[in-house]
């Protein structure tokens, strides 16, 4: 049963533990949320996972949206009961074998993510990272897909369509590229001197495609690239409004990335920090690992979601149409997609068990 008529705020909030405590359920209530970003922490098994999801979902009407960092590899914060998905880096190794066979099992990855989380309740993951390996980021890694752009596009594009067969919206990240600076922008704020000229030749590609086939997120960077703007990408009109929005023509979602993160200590207190990224034209921020400010968030920000800011957060609730892991299994696209999937780097025990 669906909880009062309220419509959906600008701000993503991660939540304590298992279940929802009353501090949570007071910040989730508040008019300014929108959202709810998932961690390990929030998973015990499959059954609480669907538990926690659907109380989640019937807080309010309309729902506040259920995310999680499900990528695969280092990054799936859910894995027991689920298939431990292989780092994207390994789907760029196959690229380099069987550009075929390469598509293939991205699509069926993608699928595989999608609706194995849509059977748990989740509405998306922010998933794919388009970010180009450049050998230089330890933070992005073999989440990357590949050190070519034109790689990682067509694979990313397989994986979005299977992840949209699994009834799920991709978030590409981390917006114009993270993938040329070593410092990780959750301990210190990177930058990346390159001209727009470089940036528009690589790590560009990926985006430009992904949003051409319908991207529905993009999540931009806490880099700061000083040729362009003296203001990281995520607090950057030139680069979500004047880029990503008119050149680039994209209509979906901007989640901010994490505001707590030190990436994003530049634009001030929290509060500071969301107004810079609301307008530069993010719809959407996110506060995490940091309670006290997401109250003082709560508290202090005054900010309405415009008309088509709300039609945008509308468009990334999942769409369930397998409801539970045992009516998955008994899905042929499911199974098809798991022995598919198989051969990159998994062992029988990464396959899901409830």
């Amino acid at each position: 049963m669906n909880g009062p008529t309220m419509p959906l705020g600008p701000v993503m909030l991660d939540i304590a533990g298992t279940g929802l405590t009353s501090d949570d359920r007071r910040r989730l209530m508040h008019p300014l949320t929108g959202g709810v970003i998932l961690f390990s922490r929030n998973y015990a098994a499959p059954d609480q996972l669907r538990q926690l999801t659907a109380e989640i979902h019937g807080l309010r009407s309309p729902a506040l949206l259920v995310a999680v960092d499900h990528e695969g590899g280092r990054v799936q914060r859910f894995r027991e009961g689920f298939t431990i998905l292989p780092a994207m880096r390994e789907l760029g190794k196959l690229w380099d074998v069987n550009l075929q066979e390469a598509r293939h099992v991205a699509h069926h990855v993608g699928f595989v993510l999608a609706a194995e989380l849509q059977a748990h309740g989740v509405d998306l993951s922010f998933a794919p990272v388009l970010d180009v390996d450049c050998g230089a980021s330890s933070v992005i890694g073999d989440r990357a897909l590949h050190s070519d752009p034109h790689a990682i596009a067509e694979l990313a594009r397989a994986l979005v369509q299977g992840m949209r067969e699994g009834g799920m919206g991709a978030v590409g990240k981390h917006f114009p590229g993270h993938g040329h600076v070593r410092a990780d922008s959750h301990h210190e704020i990177p930058v990346d001197e390159r001209s727009y000229a470089a940036i528009e030749a690589g790590d560009l590609v990926p985006f430009r495609r992904l949003i051409e086939s319908g991207l529905s997120g993009i999540m931009p960077a806490h880099v700061v690239y000083p040729r362009i703007d003296d203001r990281p990408a995520g607090f950057s009109t030139v680069w979500l409004k004047k880029i990503l929005r008119a050149e680039l023509g994209f209509d979906g979602i901007v989640f901010s990335d994490d505001l707590s993160m030190e990436g994003a200590s530049g634009a001030g207190g929290v509060v500071e920090r969301a107004e810079a990224a609301l307008g530069a034209g993010c719809d959407l921020v996110l506060v995490c690992n940091d309670p006290a400010a997401a109250d003082r968030l709560l508290e202090n920000l005054d900010h309405a979601m415009p008309p088509v800011a709300l039609m945008r957060l509308a468009r990334m609730h999942g769409r369930r149409q397998i409801e539970s892991m045992v009516k998955l299994r008994e899905d042929a696209r499911y199974m098809n997609a798991l022995h598919a999937i198989g051969g990159i780097g998994l062992k029988s025990g990464d396959l899901p068990l409830g």
